[in-house]
């Protein structure tokens, strides 16, 4: 290795350990609130953005609204924008991480990824006429379907620019797929591993 590559990975790996913004724990709305906060920092200096993210995820379209602000930062500070993944990075955190450039996207070696399909809970009880039940049917139906329309946008985010298909990625979803940052690195769906 070069000296010019040595001081690349050194620079490369200062990422381990100089974060300005996080996102450790579930992810709610307390967590979206941290973030903007965290965010607005970053906006208002000249630094790049550099997210350590660890998380056993959470609430789905919160990490939808904080990808929206990753990705805004992307294309209008002028500057980069970098996630590190440290040890865990789960469902909904997933969606975070495809917000990043794939190669500015990192993960620890010890760090997997939870990639599943979104679970919905609930039920529908119907009571009344049956014109208003099958209107209460078709609206949970239609919840339902920009809810898979969503998760398909956010795999095909995850996979851009890797060896791995959308549909690979959803095959692998609907089984729970716990992938090892080593794997997630063969597949292209991140950038470098740093230890």
């Amino acid at each position: 290795m070069t000296d010019a590559e040595d001081g690349r990975k050194d620079d490369i790996n200062r990422l381990l350990f100089e974060p300005n913004a996080a996102i450790n724990g579930a992810i709610d709305d307390n967590t979206l609130t941290s973030f903007l906060d965290q965010i607005a920092d970053m906006r208002s200096g000249n630094q790049d953005l550099v997210l350590e993210l660890n998380t056993v995820g959470g609430d789905a379209d919160v990490a939808r609204r904080i990808a929206l602000e990753i990705r805004l930062f992307s294309r209008h500070a002028g500057r980069s924008a970098y996630c590190v993944g440290k040890s865990y990075v789960y469902s909904a955190g997933v969606t975070i991480l495809a917000a990043f450039d794939r190669q500015n996207r990192y993960l620890t070696a010890d760090a997997f990824l939870l990639i599943h399909e979104r679970r919905i809970s609930g039920g529908i009880e119907l009571s009344g006429p049956m014109t208003a039940c099958i209107q209460m049917v078709q609206e949970e139906l239609a919840m339902l379907e920009t809810a898979q329309r969503l998760e398909k946008e956010g795999f095909d985010e995850l996979v851009k620019g890797s060896k791995m298909s959308s549909e690979e990625l959803f095959r692998c979803a609907r089984k729970n797929c716990y992938m090892s940052a080593q794997d997630a690195l063969s597949y292209g769906l991140v950038g470098r591993i740093l230890s």
